[in-house]
């Protein structure tokens, strides 16, 4: 049955992305080295390129893809910065060939036709959401739909009880301010089931299910 996941890296102060996020710096002051531990490996290794490390982190990168079919992501992990698109609205940071290789819906409050990079197709999404896992639903059929970030998109549907199971990436860094990410639950109850732990150089997976 189709699940609803995330995959997200968290440092252990609980912050997936450091202060003074901006258009030039995204990942915000320090945010940057939450994801030292993902650079050596193949895995995460794009378009082709060759080489890279083999570890105890590999099979979670590689389950970050697995049976996949749709993606939803806020405007903030899109790409872009705040406000109307314009006349000649950014593609976003993901380059003519994003890694997602299936239709991604942004949630947005401005309006904008879909955009299809690559064989990836971003849809924006104005109405919440709700609308945004049903659309997502629709076109991953059999498969999972992956919440892509950040932070704010994650609580929200956490806070709507629709996630089915979430891996946080601990590193041992505190960032000490930033987007955190258990934030803004609106004092929700959630029950969580462990269904593994894998320590790996820089960094502790952890993965739950979510009860209900």
């Amino acid at each position: 049955m189709s699940k609803l996941r995330f995959n997200i890296t968290m440092s252990l102060d609980g912050f997936v992305a450091g202060p003074n996020q901006s258009v030039e710096n995204p990942l915000g002051v320090g945010g940057m080295a939450l994801h030292e531990w993902a650079f050596p490996l193949a895995a995460f290794q794009a378009h082709g390129e060759e080489g890279g490390e083999v570890n105890e982190s590999t099979p979670v990168m590689e389950g970050m893809s697995e049976n996949v079919g749709a993606g939803i992501m806020g405007r903030g992990m899109f790409g872009g910065g705040p406000g109307p698109w314009g006349d000649e609205p950014w593609n976003g940071w993901w380059g003519d060939d994003p890694p997602f290789h299936h239709p991604v819906f942004v949630l947005t409050h401005h309006a904008r036709e879909p955009l299809e990079l690559g064989d990836t197709t971003f849809h924006f999404v104005t109405d919440g959401i709700d609308s945004a896992l049903e659309q997502a639903k629709d076109v991953a059929g059999d498969q999972d739909v992956a919440i892509g970030g950040g932070a704010s998109v994650a609580q929200q549907y956490l806070a709507a009880g629709l996630i089915d199971e979430f891996e946080v990436s601990v590193v041992p860094l505190f960032l000490g301010g930033g987007a955190r990410l258990f934030d803004n639950l609106g004092g929700a109850r959630i029950e969580l089931e462990q269904v593994r732990t894998i320590a790996a150089p820089g960094v502790t997976h952890l993965k739950y299910r979510v009860l209900r």
